[in-house]
């Protein structure tokens, strides 16, 4: 995206590393520190790490990808402007969310649910992504037991 060679799992890695990644030859990912939190799990071994669409591609394309342009799908897969959108995570955690909603899975860790429903809430929002009606129920139980995490929160409409 920025013209340096790299391409969108590099960038990030090694944006996300909590350490400065290491960067070899044609931008391979030699070392870094990757945080995944859906599992609380610290990674240090690059091929270890997945880059996971928080809203996966399936489901974008359940709620209103499937209309949009080929370039506009591109520009969703590889979406380096919101920093939620991609994410390095275990590639245990990122096999256990799958291509499933918040209805049908979160991150077992309570902060890290309330986290992952605000950023999916987000990014539905952000693309113009239509929520589901066990989706948005998911969604507004999990935010209501977020409590004072998440302050006061816009419960998402049916269809938006």
């Amino acid at each position: 995206a920025d013209g340096d060679g790299c391409d969108t799992r590099q960038e990030v890695l090694i944006a996300e590393s909590l350490t400065p990644a290491t960067v070899g030859a044609g931008c391979s990912i030699e070392g870094g520190t990757w945080y995944s939190p859906a599992d609380g799990d610290t990674l240090t071994n690059p091929a270890s790490v997945d880059i996971n669409h928080l809203v996966p591609l399936k489901e974008a394309w359940a709620s209103g990808a499937h209309t949009w342009t080929p370039e506009r799908r591109r520009a969703f897969a590889n979406d380096l402007t919101d920093e939620r959108t991609l994410q390095a995570v275990s590639a245990g955690a990122n096999r256990q969310q799958g291509e499933n909603d918040p209805g049908t899975w979160l991150p077992a860790d309570r902060e890290a649910a309330c986290q992952f429903v605000a950023d999916w809430v987000a990014i539905k929002a952000s693309w113009g992504l239509s929520v589901g009606e066990a989706e948005r129920d998911a969604i507004e139980l999990t935010l209501e037991n977020c409590g004072e995490r998440m302050g006061t929160v816009t419960p998402v409409s049916q269809g938006t």
